[in-house]
């Protein structure tokens, strides 16, 4: 049996839906040696699971699976991720009528691999999935994980301004990801092959600040006894990522308007300028508008940085991305330590989606992390491994609802104390109260039409 080659995309995940066990752990076995991220699914129930978990690029599905009728399956998921078929010797008229129905290709079983490779290649680079998230893949090997429409929004934000010159400034939470999208414009713009220099306002001292900067002399100050180029010219003909700028004193304000508005900048200890080459992409946790209202961050500067704005939404915002990222950190953090594939029950994705996440996505990643080091020798992360995640209240179940106040008279009213009860209870009284408006209902919870719907047909209330 022939290897798959070396030349693919390398931050691909694909999901193996195959109810033969023996061929389903082979697909999953060469695709991991191929450099995909991969896991595998004996029946249409633990497809499902994985595909929310897990959230492939593309999806290999058997034709006939045990538990799932014709082509439901391939029209369940055709429309989120492309879908190619695997059918048996003989049944051709099956992959026809899955082509008319939407799947990206199909392959004759038994798959060879050299042809299994051509048509996965093929069919990620032109599949729209997969080449939005290559537009936020970057060379850190960090990838903006989400489909949620507060992140397709936040991709299209991206795509519109990375090809331009001006100025961005990036407003969010901390732990959000502001400096992934930075990154992510950077790699999708004319100068992505050049560097990308990143640096955190609040680690440097004033009196450094400008010197790291800008650059100084040879005998500037005491201890400057040679000439230092600054960030500015390092990243020349690149990207000059200043995060968390709102830190950043009057001094180094007023210098870096100037640099904006001229293009030119100077050695601490010069005489002369210098030509700035460098895209300047700027990230606050802060409101600096406010601040600038309030005379505490210059509103002309304010006013260059923001010639784009990007708002980072925070993780409560974009619930239904929690899955697809603890799967990404899972298995990012499975490779590193060596570990064998490891699964996350539904029990703690709920636990998770339902968490506030104060710390955003970085909070999330320290979560997984900590569960895979308790995890031990189990192969499934479950509830108890999320540590202090277990006393954590959702707060979209904390607003008052018709026969709910708060999510503890929940648990006295109705003597049942597990949260997908209580979901199942409050998502009751949404739907009664606004008739059963999906959109009002996924607004009063927080959440996604998208996810509330999802919610409904888990709890039949379709």
């Amino acid at each position: 049996m022939h290897r798959l080659t070396e030349d693919r995309p390398l931050y691909a995940s694909i999901l193996v839906v195959e109810d033969d066990s023996v061929l389903n752990r082979l697909l999953v076995k060469e695709l991991g040696k191929a450099g995909y991220e991969v896991d595998g699914a004996d029946s249409w129930r633990r497809a499902r699971e994985r595909i929310t978990a897990f959230a492939p690029d593309l999806v290999l599905l058997d034709v006939n699976l045990p538990d799932a009728d014709g082509f439901g399956p391939l029209v369940e998921t055709v429309n989120s991720r492309p879908v190619v078929m695997l059918t048996a010797y003989g049944n051709i008229s099956q992959a026809v009528e899955a082509m008319r129905l939407g799947a990206a290709d199909y392959l004759v079983k038994p798959v060879n691999l050299d042809e299994l490779e051509l048509v996965i290649r093929s069919v990620l680079e032109r599949s729209q999935w997969h080449a939005k998230k290559a537009l936020c893949h970057t060379d850190a090997g960090n990838t903006m994980i989400g489909d949620s429409p507060a992140m397709q929004q936040l991709h299209r934000l991206i795509g519109d301004v990375a090809g331009s010159e001006v100025t961005v400034l990036i407003q969010g939470e901390s732990g959000s990801g502001k400096e992934l999208v930075a990154q992510a414009i950077h790699a999708a713009s004319p100068r992505r092959g050049e560097s990308f220099v990143a640096v955190d306002c609040c680690t440097l001292q004033e009196s450094l600040f400008e010197s790291e900067l800008f650059g100084h002399e040879r005998g500037a100050f005491t201890g400057a006894d040679r000439r230092k180029a600054g960030l500015i010219e390092a990243a020349t003909r690149g990207t000059l990522f200043l995060d968390e700028i709102g830190e950043a004193g009057t001094t180094i304000q007023a210098k870096l308007l100037r640099v904006l508005e001229t293009g030119r900048f100077r050695h601490v200890g010069a005489n002369t300028d210098l030509r700035a080459d460098a895209r300047i992409i700027t990230a606050t946790n802060r409101d600096l508008r406010q601040r600038a209202s309030k005379g505490k961050f210059r509103d002309d500067l304010y006013y260059r940085l923001s010639t784009f704005l990007i708002e980072v939404p925070p993780l409560r915002q974009r619930r239904e991305d929690i899955a697809a990222l603890a799967a990404h950190f899972v298995a990012r953090r499975r490779q590193a330590m060596g570990l064998r594939p490891v699964a996350i029950s539904p029990e703690a994705i709920r636990r998770l989606m339902a968490y506030d996440w104060p710390g955003n996505v970085r909070e999330l990643r320290n979560v997984i992390e900590r569960a895979l080091i308790v995890l031990g020798n189990e192969q499934e992360i479950d509830v108890p491994h999320l540590g202090s995640l277990q006393a954590a209240q959702p707060s979209f179940m904390a607003a008052a609802a018709p026969g709910i106040g708060s999510l503890d008279e929940a648990l006295v009213l109705r003597g049942e104390p597990t949260l997908e009860k209580i979901e199942r209870e409050y998502l009751a009284n949404l739907l009664k109260k606004y008739g059963g408006n999906r959109r009002r209902v996924a607004e009063a919870m927080g959440v996604s039409e998208r996810t509330a719907y999802r919610m409904m047909d888990r709890y039949g209330y379709k």
